[in-house]
């Protein structure tokens, strides 16, 4: 199996420390809003803008914490699920798992412009590259039909991880039901059904 995009689970029942508390806003507020303004994550965050400042000096700090954590979360989580998997199929359907409750890293990523930054951009470029593999791979075990461009699944893969996060978000559907409902909707719109 090619090395996989993979997303760590880091929720906790625990109060966060200030720092974690804003980063968790911060995921929250720019993963909807790319252009949110900082007051925004003081708001969400509950400390105050003082104490955002204490840790993070700049907007541009902020951002940059938040793009190398949500791409090292992300590595982690799904290369953690997709160990010892021997089908594309299956690395997508685990995938879908581990990601759905990092929706807001994942949306953040999305969002975010990353090209300023060589190394972060090299790494989104290589998670796109992992995500684009995975998704070849399992258009040859026939899990998608092959006519449908890649890019074309790997938008509507990224939209459903959003999408599923968001309900789990609103408590509408719980993870694993999220997860379900995005893998039937993934596979039944996109299937190869020759």
């Amino acid at each position: 199996m090619p090395h996989m995009r993979h997303y760590c689970l880091m929720k906790s029942t625990h109060k966060l420390s200030a720092r974690d508390a804003i980063i968790e806003a911060a995921f929250t507020v720019f993963s909807r809003d790319p252009s949110a303004p900082l007051a925004d994550v003081v708001r969400q965050s509950g400390v105050g803008r003082a104490t955002l400042h204490r840790h993070f000096s700049t907007r541009d700090s902020l951002i940059t914490q938040l793009a190398h954590l949500a791409i090292s979360e992300t590595d982690e989580a799904v290369e953690h699920a997709c160990e010892g998997l021997e089908s594309h199929a299956e690395a997508i359907h685990r995938t879908l798992e581990v990601l759905i409750p990092l929706g807001d890293r994942h949306g953040f990523l999305a969002l975010q412009p990353v090209n300023e930054n060589s190394e972060l951009a090299m790494e989104y470029k290589r998670q796109d590259a992992e995500t684009r593999e995975m998704i070849e791979g399992a258009k040859q075990e026939r899990l998608f039909d092959p006519s449908v461009p890649t890019d074309w699944i790997l938008q509507t893969f990224e939209h459903l991880i959003y999408a599923a996060w968001e309900s789990v978000r609103l408590e509408s559907i719980t993870p694993n039901q999220a997860a379900e409902l995005a893998w039937r909707t993934l596979t039944a719109g996109l299937g190869d059904n020759r």
